[in-house]
């Protein structure tokens, strides 16, 4: 089959290598769609992955081509990435994103930016009908975000601040929106940003180098401060703002990858502890037999809460993997999610 092969920082291939062969408890998908991750950027071009050569892609849908149980042949699915080891305390307690020893399709082994790939049975959240398999592949961002929109504890009337408008800070306001929270703040850096997050639907877009974030904040509240802000960005400014536009009692969620060094001043450390705000961490998403974030968006792309197909805004075939990567790399234009399909 044919596959994007990570050979090592800057060398990315499009070849030819073994289709995989499905293991007990596994299931081959026929990819149909994946995205391309913001952190597939350094993992290609920066820091590189755990070994070489990888397959990389962590964010994908396809059908189910062989399978132990026939039933399961033809149905469409997506794949929660996180391979948990089972054995350590937050295994036990099905919180698999805390697992101290996991394993990840697209980074620790290989993932879907491929014809095939063979995935555990365990991690497939299996389709709905009307889900189609581009939303689909969109799963893990839209997991990962109502798991943090969960940890922000907003609701119906509160105020929520997402300090960066990419993808799943578009899908966290789309699940805010949904639970009825009254004022959704996004607030990025670029003007073309902001355009496309006023296009869909959400006012409250605004430029933080063009506008007063404090004066928004106090209006839109009158003067109480936002119930929670969620930090996507990763940088140590974004953060601090966050920590200052929080009302007092407030929540402030930290979501983004960081750049480098994080870093607070002596007065932002001090609103923490005067206005005795809660930090919130969240990285991935719940995926057990009590708590499953999967399930809970493939229902909301179902029902039509999330809609996803409004935020791809680039889609390639694999073998435009060049042109893929340079427009996200370079950021020679504006994107949102870029997604290869087939």
């Amino acid at each position: 089959m044919m596959a994007l092969n990570l050979h090592g920082v800057g060398d990315l291939r499009y070849e030819e290598v073994p289709c995989p062969e499905c293991k007990p408890g596994e299931v081959l998908l026929k990819i149909k769609a994946v995205g391309i991750c913001g952190s597939d950027i350094p993992r290609a071009f920066t820091k590189g992955t755990y070994h070489f050569p990888t397959i990389i892609g962590h964010e994908f849908a396809g059908e189910i081509v062989e399978a132990e149980d026939s039933e399961l042949v033809g149905r469409g699915a997506s794949v929660f990435p996180l391979l948990p080891c089972g054995k350590c305390p937050a295994c036990r307690e099905e919180q698999y994103a805390r697992c101290s020893d996991y394993d990840y399709y697209g980074s620790r082994r290989d993932g879907a930016m491929a014809e095939y790939l063979a995935v555990k049975r365990e991690n497939l959240c299996l389709l709905p009908e009307g889900v189609s398999y581009e939303e689909a592949a969109m799963s893990e961002p839209a997991a990962v975000a109502i798991h943090a929109f969960k940890k922000s504890g907003v609701g119906k009337g509160d105020t929520l601040l997402i300090y960066g408008i990419g993808t799943i800070g578009l899908i966290l306001a789309q699940w805010a929106k949904a639970a009825g929270v009254k004022n959704i703040i996004l607030v990025a850096r670029t003007d073309d940003k902001v355009e496309f997050a006023k296009k869909l639907g959400f006012p409250l877009a605004v430029n933080a180098k063009r506008e007063d974030l404090g004066k928004l904040v106090e209006g839109v509240t009158e003067g109480k401060g936002a119930d929670a802000c969620i930090e996507g960005t990763g940088a140590s400014e974004p953060w601090a703002e966050c920590i200052s536009l929080a009302k007092a009692g407030g929540r402030v969620v930290c979501l983004g990858n960081p750049l480098g060094g994080m870093s607070l001043s002596q007065d932002a450390y001090w609103k923490i502890l005067r206005k005795e705000l809660a930090l919130a961490g969240t990285w991935n998403s719940s995926f057990g037999s009590r708590e499953n974030d999967w399930r809970e968006a493939v229902k909301a792309m179902q029902d039509k809460r999330l809609d996803l197909k409004s935020l791809i805004t680039h889609k390639f075939s694999l073998d435009e993997y060049q042109e893929a990567f340079s427009l996200m790399h370079e950021r020679r234009e504006m994107y949102c999610k870029v997604m290869f399909v087939s």
